[in-house]
């Protein structure tokens, strides 16, 4: 799914007017249809207040459209609106006068004296600021969205948080809106998924409001959501006559005297994602754990308590390297030798990463189209701080491009970053933030690539399996009680949630 940048919203806005042949009013009243569909759906409407904030642009009118429907089904409202320009839309003139006709509840707000009174007990529908938005609320309109995010209310937002623009950072955090849940138009919008946000946009629902697919298709972005849709187009399908030797063989080398357990994960990780043969190169200290753990692996070992000579026999279609590996000495010069010597593709994570990152001339010599997996911290150590998360974004980015390699960023809503383009996992939660989650990830990323998915492929899969892991936990379950190994034994259910029918 395409995630469009504020101005390309507009522009679609209007090729649907334009090809469908309706009115601008129509488009409206059918987005706010979809909102109050969503709340009467998911919400208790019955004795419930509900007071809509709307402001005077198109936004606005969505708000008051939602206030007509529902006025319609009884429920208890009050409507404010937030005069905070002396310009009106059309469309919001529009809908003003048709709930004027209802004989709803209508206060207006021109300066602080008129704020509102909102009971903890409320919800606000926030419909002040939309996509248009450019720069940060102020006066009475800051103090009202103060009073908001203060009173304790449940605020539902719609389209986006009042005050937060779509994709720029956020230049005064005191006059945005910090909204529960957030019924965004058509796709998502880049600043949800950043963590600076967070307070702003707890939740998000996409909805379809029938803006034109074949315009949108048309468009250009280098930002992308991972959906299931999206996967489905790239499984490879199991045949009859196959056999081990058709699934690849990963090799997975990592562990040290007290981190076996890393390394064991990620070739447990890489085992049930389906790779046709598993091998691990470890220190002899971890030989018998995993020989007894995994029977499935079969395994070389190094030195006694870490990896020093990388000497492995065994000869694999991809390998992935660090979970475990430690930082000593002989290991570090050991790994730096054995990456020169690389040509395919590997996936590289944890103790390598951060090899690389006190060996920055050696990020050269890693094989191109070759996957990444840090997590923030691990990804500051290789570009440096940055100021927001925007600029983050750009240091991806450049980082990906510069090296030709595939950067796996870790955290909510993971980042994939290939070829200028950023894609954005769409599963997961934060059950995930637990020992040893990264581990199966390299491992699972690991092993698909061993089946010949491409790295791309393999990383945008694994992201997207890795996180419906946690979100199929945690169903049932406390986030506090998932750990890796909840991820391995999930793996079925994930991978039959995403590609069987």
């Amino acid at each position: 799914m395409k995630i469009l940048a504020a101005e390309q919203i507009h522009l679609a806005d209007k090729a649907t007017i334009g090809r469908k042949g309706i009115n601008s009013i129509d488009l409206m009243e059918n987005a706010a249809f979809q909102c109050f569909d969503f709340i009467q759906k998911n919400y208790q409407v019955k004795n419930q207040p509900f007071k809509i904030i709307s402001g005077v642009g198109n936004n606005g009118g969505d708000g008051l459209v939602i206030a007509r429907y529902l006025n319609e089904i009884n429920a208890d409202i009050t409507c404010y609106i937030v005069h905070f320009s002396d310009k009106q839309s059309d469309d919001f003139k529009t809908n003003l006068e048709k709930l004027k006709s209802l004989k709803v509840e209508i206060h207006h707000i021109y300066d602080e004296n008129e704020l509102p009174e909102i009971q903890s007990n409320d919800i606000v529908i926030d419909a002040i600021f939309g996509v248009g938005i450019k720069k940060s609320p102020y006066g009475f309109t800051k103090k009202l969205i103060q009073q908001l995010n203060n009173s304790g209310a449940y605020i539902l937002s719609i389209d986006l948080p009042s005050g937060l623009m779509a994709d720029k950072t956020v230049d005064d955090q005191e006059a945005v809106i910090k909204s529960n849940k957030t019924l965004t138009f058509q796709v998502p919008k880049l600043a949800f998924l950043l963590p600076e946000n967070q307070s702003y946009c707890a939740d998000f629902e996409v909805l379809d409001i029938g803006l034109n697919q074949d315009f949108i298709n048309s468009l250009e972005t280098n930002h992308f959501f991972i959906t299931k849709l999206d996967l489905q187009q790239l499984y490879k399908p199991r045949h009859q006559f196959s056999h081990k030797g058709n699934f690849g063989h990963s090799l997975l080398i990592g562990g040290s005297y007290g981190k076996i357990g890393a390394i064991s994960l990620t070739a447990k990780g890489a085992l049930k994602m389906g790779s046709g043969l598993v091998s691990a190169y470890i220190p002899k200290c971890g030989y018998q754990i995993l020989q007894t753990s995994i029977p499935e692996v079969m395994v070389e070992v190094d030195n006694e308590s870490e990896i020093h000579h990388f000497n492995y026999k065994t000869i694999a279609n991809v390998t992935g390297i660090g979970p475990g590996l430690g930082l000593h000495e002989k290991t570090i010069d050991g790994f730096l030798t054995f990456l020169k010597l690389q040509k395919n593709p590997m996936v590289i994570d944890a103790d390598a990463l951060n090899i690389l990152a006190q060996n920055k001339s050696s990020l050269k010599f890693i094989p191109k189209n070759s996957v990444l997996t840090p997590h923030p911290k691990e990804f500051e150590r290789l570009v440096g701080t940055w100021k927001n998360d925007f600029e983050k974004l750009e240091k991806l980015r450049e980082f990906s491009n510069k090296y030709q390699l595939i950067v796996v960023l870790k955290g909510a809503y993971t980042i994939v970053a290939h070829q200028n383009k950023l894609h954005f996992n769409s599963t997961g939660n934060a059950a995930l933030a637990t020992a040893g989650s990264g581990d199966v990830l390299t491992g699972m990323i690991t092993g698909l690539i061993a089946q010949a998915y491409t790295p791309l492929e393999a990383s945008l899969i694994g992201v997207y399996i890795h996180g419906k892991t946690a979100d199929i936990y945690t169903m049932e379950f406390p986030y506090e009680t998932f750990t890796a190994s909840e991820i391995i034994n999930l793996l079925p259910l994930a991978v039959k949630d995403t590609f069987y029918p």
